[in-house]
């Protein structure tokens, strides 16, 4: 065992573990009704939490960002724990951020894959999903992800998913375009090369040229109907609705039980897998 992964066991043990809580919250300072809760469950597997949240509102100069990310890892914890540390560091010093930040994002994700890639031996063999959402001045949503993590908003009751699965069987034509191949075996889900269950991902090296790590982006402005957004990994979408999320927590008006309450509500449901959760509310 690595120096870091005995001092991630000890973190574990106390505690601390993938984000350092497994709940939390913040608000605003821009607007008093815009809120943010996190809570996170490890599932059934006899690894280590791969989860990673990231969700926290941001001072830059004149403006407020709000920054929201759930990265689910495979293979290891590492990859996450790097994208928690660098992806939206990368994101903001994109020079363009602020007039054009569809195209920084995508830049961004672009680098901070890159950089993963070139530190494989230090980082391992594993990779990450990822949903980003970015808040601008409590006006502008800007959402972005990888992978199976999703991304969603209700407005006047009603949701909308704002990510895109990024699934193997949707995404064959372009794999085997690669020379990669999507099976059903081993198991019963369609894989990539046989092995992993998402089609885009950040990492895993030694699939990369089968996979992407380009992501979906979507806009979206926040009105007066809107009323909160859910991030979370496939651990809570595998067994909830986009809608039975929304109409799961509508009337539950602190952010942080919002997300606690749909974390529990997946195991209630069966989940196996870790999960996480995010929610902003904005009334």
């Amino acid at each position: 065992m690595t120096g870091k992964e005995i001092l991630y066991k000890m973190k574990e043990k106390v505690g601390l573990g993938s984000s350092d809580a497994d709940s939390g919250k913040g608000k605003s300072k821009m607007s008093k009704n815009i809120t943010h809760g996190f809570h996170m469950v490890k599932g059934k597997s006899h690894h280590a939490m791969e989860d990673y949240v990231f969700a926290q509102f941001k001072q830059v100069e004149d403006k407020e960002l709000g920054l929201f990310a759930i990265f689910d890892g495979h293979l290891s914890h590492y990859v996450p724990d790097y994208l928690k540390s660098h992806l939206f560091d990368n994101i903001l010093n994109e020079p363009d951020f602020w007039t054009e930040t569809e195209k920084a994002i995508r830049k961004a994700y672009q680098i901070t894959d890159s950089n993963i890639l070139d530190k494989a031996v230090e980082l391992g063999k594993g990779g990450s999903t990822a949903v980003t959402a970015i808040l601008i001045n409590c006006q502008k949503l800007v959402v972005a992800n990888v992978g199976d993590s999703r991304a969603i908003i209700c407005k006047n009751g009603v949701a909308k998913q704002l990510s895109v699965d990024h699934e193997p069987s949707t995404e064959r034509e372009s794999i085997e375009g690669r020379g990669g191949f999507v099976s059903n075996f081993p198991g019963d889900v369609p894989r990539v090369d046989g092995q992993l269950a998402v089609a885009r991902a950040f990492g895993d090296k030694s699939l990369k040229k089968h996979l992407s790590s380009e992501p979906d982006v979507a806009v979206e402005f926040i009105e007066d109907d809107t009323e909160f957004v859910i991030l979370a990994s496939d651990g809570l979408w595998k067994v909830m609705s986009n809608q039975e999320a929304a109409d799961s927590i509508r009337q539950i008006k602190d952010a942080r039980s919002a997300a606690k309450h749909l974390t529990e509500e997946a195991l209630i449901r069966k989940s196996s897998d870790d999960i996480s959760c995010i929610v902003v509310r904005f009334q």
